[in-house]
């Protein structure tokens, strides 16, 4: 993101030809390999890991690691940083897709005496040629279960399917846990993938996608806030956090990345019943800004970022645009906006737990990214044009995922400062 680079891409594992846009927020198959990454006695689990699992375990152990934690997986006799028992995991799950290849040789055989599908013969002859073990790879809560088992996090657990507001409500949810005394650290956030004949096929019968050539260069294909956004792109993704109690951290010698001081969380009234257009009056995105201010002790004139879904989908650039306007007042073009989408995609149940890692990095680092996709300064009035990547002064930074679906989910991530005035 510092370099402005994109990571969407062709879809090159499957024809996407006949779809919308034939591009993603991909993954190259051959940079992850989930089997060099579990402990070798687990590398049996993963025929049964589906691909947004692959990912959880995946960012799971990158966050173990980065934490300097020791748990079940790690390598030597020494005992785990933290007894099971105060291990949490929440982890967010999308919708997942059934791997198309799995259902072809069970789908061929339940037809009747014309050739055509028939859900009887499904039932007497299909389901029995799926592999045995099919389902354990498509339950949401697989996610949290491998992880769980690979680090041996005994604590509160929990499987969150709120489209793109499950990671930050997985987070918030770890917060909780911790606060109210239940675990010394939580294992938080969130994966999907979505690049998959069936994915992209519902998001495209929802609206949502943009419209894309194979010759369009793909760092400009999702524009959020722009006046000529016309869609979002899929990604694959998975964001998991090491959210840990802060006398915890501290007294094993650990500095922060950044502070998880704020959380809020709404819901949207469905006016079409299913969550795919926010009503032009919604408050509810306001509210669960408002929560996450209001329990960081934060006044709004204190944020000096945000980073919003920025979907590059018209309507939903509508409802982000509203709710910053509406709680930031005069000063709503003057904060600059993270805009993630153009770089990864729309990842689903990842995306929020991979937000807050950026936000915490900006305030790591003390730099904000690059804005990619748009060419001009965005139609809703607030700071969203293109940009370089930039040094900046940032104490507190605002996450807020708004989904399909209508839920709504806002953090509040704070610059850790060596615990002065903590």
């Amino acid at each position: 993101m510092l370099e402005g680079r994109t990571g969407i891409r062709l879809i090159d594992h499957f024809d996407a030809s006949g779809f919308a846009s034939p591009f993603a927020g991909v993954l190259p198959r051959d940079q992850f390999d989930v089997r060099k990454i579990v402990p070798k006695t687990y590398r049996k689990a993963t025929k049964v890991m589906a691909r947004d699992t692959e990912l959880a375990v995946g960012a799971a152990a990158q966050a173990v690691a980065d934490a300097e934690l020791v748990t079940r997986a790690s390598d030597g006799d020494d005992s785990s940083t933290y007894e099971p028992s105060r291990t949490g995991c929440h982890i967010g799950a999308g919708l997942i897709a059934a791997d198309v290849d799995e259902l072809t040789l069970a789908t061929a055989t339940s037809t009747d005496a014309e050739g055509e599908f028939d859900i009887n013969e499904w039932g007497r002859t299909g389901m029995g040629n799926l592999t045995p073990l099919w389902l354990l790879k498509y339950l949401p809560n697989m996610l949290a279960c491998h992880v769980t088992i690979i680090h041996d996090c005994q604590g509160p657990s929990n499987t969150i399917t709120c489209a793109e507001a499950s990671s930050g409500l997985s987070l918030g949810e770890s917060r909780r846990v911790i606060t109210r005394g239940h675990a010394d650290l939580c294992l938080s956030g969130g994966a999907e993938s979505k690049i998959n004949p069936m994915g992209i096929l519902r998001q495209q019968f929802a609206g949502r996608l943009c419209e894309a050539e194979q010759a369009d260069d793909p760092a400009g294909i999702v524009r959020p806030f722009a006046a000529d956004a016309g869609g979002g792109v899929l990604g694959e993704g998975g964001g998991i956090l090491v959210l840990e109690a802060m006398e915890c951290a501290l007294e094993r010698g650990i500095q922060p990345i950044a502070e998880f001081s704020g959380f809020g969380a709404s819901q949207a009234m469905a006016v079409d019943s299913m969550g795919l257009i926010y009503d032009e009056q919604d408050q509810s995105v306001v509210s669960a800004i408002n929560g996450a201010l209001a329990s960081g002790g934060c006044a709004p004139e204190e944020v000096d970022a945000i980073l919003p879904l920025g979907s590059g989908i018209p309507e939903m650039d509508r409802v982000d645009a509203q709710a910053i306007k509406s709680v930031f007042g005069e000063r709503a073009d003057q904060i600059p906006l993270i805009t993630l989408i153009p770089y990864i995609g729309l990842c689903g149940a990842g995306l929020g737990a991979i937000a807050v890692a950026v936000a915490a990095q900006c305030l790591r680092e003390q730099v904000l990214p690059a804005r990619i996709g748009v060419t001009q300064s965005g139609s809703h009035g607030l700071d969203s044009g293109p940009c370089s990547s930039r040094p900046a002064e940032l104490n507190k930074v605002l996450v807020f995922t708004t989904s399909l679906g209508g839920q709504n989910v806002a953090v509040l991530v704070e610059r850790w400062k060596g615990g002065e005035g903590q």
